[in-house]
């Protein structure tokens, strides 16, 4: 008898191993091309963050070594009072002396573009998985302005509401201790969005769910996450310290002597601290105290 023809079509043995093999090909491509993507996007962030280092140093060779300070000699953390004023004591509220008034963290960021040619989008993170929901570029048209001849350079913040405009948490100079380019080589100056404030569209972190892996706290990889960014997976933070150099830091006790630049400390507890608000202030020179304004209403 002829032999049967064998079928052309798989077997079920020879389909399930078929299937075996492509679930494994997918388990370990996507991770990795995941991995790739978020190494780019830091990439761009790290680049952004070391731009705008620079240009800190460049403004503060123009500005008796002190790094960018919205406001008076004595201005505080608050709402920018007029951010399209025509002069620096109507933008912050001054009194006819310089003494008074307040500032958004944002608003000194703003004195780069102001003053150092820095474009607003240098300010963002632009994480294109996930993009950070609630936050644009800062232009012109983001707002009516009553003077429509007005330009970047007369403004004096990123609108009524900066945390829509930028990503960055900088130094709280709003205290004092002055951010000067003579202080600690290895202090944070600026980083990724503070998960301990309030974003756009998102709320703080929980920081109970927050333990370092060091001692005393003895904490999980996981509860030591928590600690950073919610940008870049929550793998770490892109850090730019006073010498000017940027790394990605894994863990936020990176600042000097393993402060936490995202937390404030009472001169004890520098690697966990407790969550900034509103008002809070370094504990010393040395102390990097990171943060982000809250959002506020559109106005």
């Amino acid at each position: 008898m002829a032999r049967r023809r064998r079928s052309k079509g798989l077997t079920l043995t020879e389909l399930l191993v078929l299937i075996v093999v492509l679930a494994l090909v997918v388990g370990f491509l996507v991770p990795l091309l995941s991995r790739r993507r978020s190494y780019a996007t830091r990439m761009v962030c790290g680049s952004n963050l070391s731009g705008v280092g620079k240009a800190m140093m460049l403004y503060a060779n123009d500005y008796a070594e002190e790094l960018p300070r919205a406001g008076g000699r004595n201005s505080v953390w608050g709402q920018t009072v007029d951010w399209t004023a025509s002069d620096r004591r109507r933008a912050y509220g001054l009194q006819a002396d310089g003494s008074g008034g307040a500032a958004t963290v944002g608003s000194s960021f703003y004195l780069l573009v102001k003053y150092a040619e820095v474009p607003p989008k240098a300010f963002l993170c632009l994480s294109p998985r996930p993009r950070e929901k609630g936050v644009t570029e800062f232009k012109l048209g983001s707002y009516r302005l009553r003077d429509k001849k007005l330009t970047l350079t007369d403004l004096w913040d990123f609108g009524p509401n900066p945390s829509r405009h930028v990503s960055y948490a900088y130094q709280v100079v709003y205290s004092p201790h002055k951010l000067i380019l003579s202080a600690e080589p290895n202090m944070a100056i600026a980083a990724d969005r503070n998960p301990w404030m309030d974003a756009p569209v998102a709320k703080a972190r929980g920081f109970s769910v927050f333990m370092p892996e060091v001692s005393p706290f003895n904490g999980t990889s996981d509860q030591a996450r928590q600690g950073n960014t919610s940008r870049h997976q929550g793998d770490g933070q892109n850090v730019v310290f006073l010498d000017t150099h940027v790394a990605f830091e894994k863990r936020p006790h990176c600042g000097f002597e393993n402060d936490n630049i995202y937390t404030t400390w009472d001169g004890h507890d520098k690697v966990r601290g407790k969550p900034p608000k509103l008002g809070s202030q370094p504990a010393g020179e040395k102390d990097s105290l990171l943060v982000n304004d809250p959002p506020a209403s559109r106005k």
